[in-house]
C-alpha cells in the first residue's frame, strides 16, 4: 500500500469525511478563540464553562431546545456563580472556579444518568465524531460560522479588551461587555467542539492551539492565523491515525495537539527551550569572540 491508498482510503467512507469536515471546522473556531484565552488568562475559565455546560445540554435534550441555548443558559450561569462566591465570601477565584465546574459538571452526569432517551447520552462526554449526521454537521457548521463571524469582526475590540481593559474603557468600549461576549463564544464554541471530542477533552483544543501559536510569535495577528493552521492539520492527522490505528478520534486528536506543542516547546527559534539556549550560547560565543 502506496502512501496515496493511506489518504485516499478513509475518505471512500461517507462517515470519515463527515467526521474530518466537523473536526476540521471545530478545530479552527476553538484555535481562534483560544487565543483570547490564553493572552487573557482564562485558560481555567475556559475549562469551567466547557464543562459546566453540560446540565444545559442535556436539558436542552429533554425539552427539545437547541443545544446552543442551554450551552449558553449554564455558560453564563456558571460564570454568575463564580463571581458571586468569590466577591460574598473568602474563597478565591480559583476555588470558586473549581467548586461551580465540579458542581455543575456532576450535575450534568446526574441528569444524564436519569433521562430516558433512545441515544446514548454519554456521546457529550466523550464524543461521537464518528457518529456525526448531516444534520450534525450542518449545526455544527451553523454555530462555528457564527462564532468565527464574531471574533473576526470584534478583534480589534477583543485584542484591545485582551491587552488593556483601561485604554479599551477609555475610548469607550465597554470591557464589561466585551468580556460576557467572549464568555458566551466559549459557551458557543464548546457546543460546536462538544461532538468532537466531548465535554471532558473540550478545553484542550481551547487551549493548546493558542499556547502552541503564543510561543512561535510574538505578533497577537499572525496567532490567529498559525493557531487555526496548526489545530486543523493535527485534526486532519488525529482523524487518519485513528482510522488506521483503529482508536479513539477525539482522544488521538487531542493527542497530536499537545505533540505539536511539545515540539513547539522544545523548538520554538524565540521562546522554545532548545531555541533559547542556543540563541544564549551564540550571544555568549559572540561575545568572547569580540
Amino acid at each position: 500500500m502506496n502512501a496515496l491508498d493511506l489518504i485516499l482510503e478513509p475518505l471512500q467512507y461517507d462517515f470519515m469525511l463527515r467526521a474530518l469536515i466537523t473536526t476540521v471546522i471545530a478545530a479552527i473556531v476553538c484555535a481562534l478563540l483560544s487565543c483570547w484565552l490564553v493572552l487573557i488568562g482564562w485558560s481555567l475559565m475556559g475549562d469551567a464553562v466547557s464543562h459546566a455546560v453540560l446540565p444545559g445540554v442535556v436539558l436542552a435534550y429533554v425539552f427539545g431546545a437547541p443545544f446552543a441555548l442551554g450551552a449558553l443558559v449554564f455558560g453564563f450561569l456558571s460564570v454568575a456563580l463564580i463571581g458571586a462566591i468569590r466577591g460574598t465570601s473568602r474563597v478565591k477565584e480559583d476555588a470558586a472556579i473549581g467548586i461551580v465546574f465540579t458542581t455543575l459538571f456532576a450535575l450534568g452526569l446526574v441528569l444524564i444518568s436519569v433521562t430516558p432517551s433512545q441515544t446514548d447520552l454519554t456521546h457529550i462526554i466523550f464524543g461521537n465524531i464518528l457518529g456525526v449526521s448531516n444534520g450534525d454537521l450542518t449545526q455544527i457548521a451553523v454555530l462555528a460560522a457564527v462564532a468565527f463571524a464574531i471574533l473576526v469582526l470584534k478583534r480589534r475590540d477583543l485584542t484591545l479588551y485582551a491587552f488593556d481593559p483601561t485604554h479599551a474603557h477609555a475610548i469607550g468600549l465597554s470591557p464589561r461587555f466585551l468580556g460576557a461576549l467572549l464568555l458566551g463564544l466559549l459557551a458557543l464554541t464548546s457546543v460546536v467542539a462538544l461532538q468532537v471530542v466531548g465535554v471532558i477533552l473540550v478545553v484542550a483544543m481551547l487551549i493548546i492551539p493558542g499556547a502552541t501559536a503564543y510561543l512561535l510569535t510574538d505578533r497577537f495577528g499572525r496567532m490567529l492565523v498559525i493557531a487555526p493552521s496548526v489545530s486543523a492539520a493535527c485534526s486532519v492527522v488525529g482523524i487518519y491515525l485513528s482510522y488506521w490505528l483503529d482508536a479513539s478520534p477525539g482522544g488521538l486528536v487531542v493527542v497530536v495537539q499537545g505533540c505539536a506543542f511539545a515540539l513547539v516547546y522544545l523548538l520554538s527559534p524565540r521562546h522554545g527551550l532548545l531555541g533559547k539556549r542556543l540563541a544564549s550560547r551564540r550571544r555568549r560565543s559572540g561575545a568572547a569572540r569580540r
